[in-house]
């Protein structure tokens, strides 16, 4: 049986929605969808600046794991 299609930009509002309830992430951080065959992760993107801020490594932590949770229900539509 198949997961459910999502858009990147569908997934990329649920990974940000799920940030916003764990974490106190700077702003100026950005989420992007990386796949590989039938696989995906996202990846996140700063400015040095932003990365320097407090919270932005957990932050990004964070994400990997509603990443990992999210591949595990969805898949991405391309």
């Amino acid at each position: 049986m198949s997961k459910p299609l999502k858009t990147e930009a569908e997934l990329v509002a649920m990974a940000r929605a799920e940030l916003k309830v764990h974490a106190d992430c700077p702003d100026g951080m950005e989420i992007s969808v990386l796949h590989d065959g039938d696989s995906w992760e996202f990846r996140a993107s700063a400015e040095q600046a932003t990365i320097d801020k407090s919270g932005y490594p957990e932050c990004v932590a964070m994400l990997v794991q509603i990443g990992d949770h999210l591949s595990k229900q969805y898949d991405l539509s391309r």
